[in-house]
């Protein structure tokens, strides 16, 4: 199986993920999130980094879930800017899917 080269769009909210993660972490060790998580320290590393811009949903909801986030919370906070990108106020719903 061949993976596609990420988007710079996926590649932003990579970023955006690992920045919310590290900020939700606050002072609690990597090593026990992780742990507490289920999934590996190196790979929350890369997630909180970037490295690892579209992780599988059940490590981001089990990693949510350790820290408290919502998934709506995590969802919206990682599109915000993909939003703005695509929701403009002066096109409607309609005008936009037609584009």
């Amino acid at each position: 199986m061949v993976r596609l080269p990420l988007t710079p769009a996926e590649v932003e909210r990579g970023q955006r993920l690992g920045a919310l993660l590290r900020r939700a972490r606050g002072e609690r060790s990597m090593l026990l999130t992780a742990l507490d998580a289920g999934v590996s320290p190196e790979t929350l590393r890369k997630i909180e980094s970037g490295r690892i811009a579209t992780p599988a949903f059940p490590t981001i909801a089990a990693i949510a879930d350790v820290l408290g986030l919502s998934l709506d919370a995590v969802w919206s906070e990682i599109n915000k800017s993909d939003e703005a990108e695509f929701i403009r106020p002066d096109h409607t719903a309609a005008e936009r899917l037609a584009s």
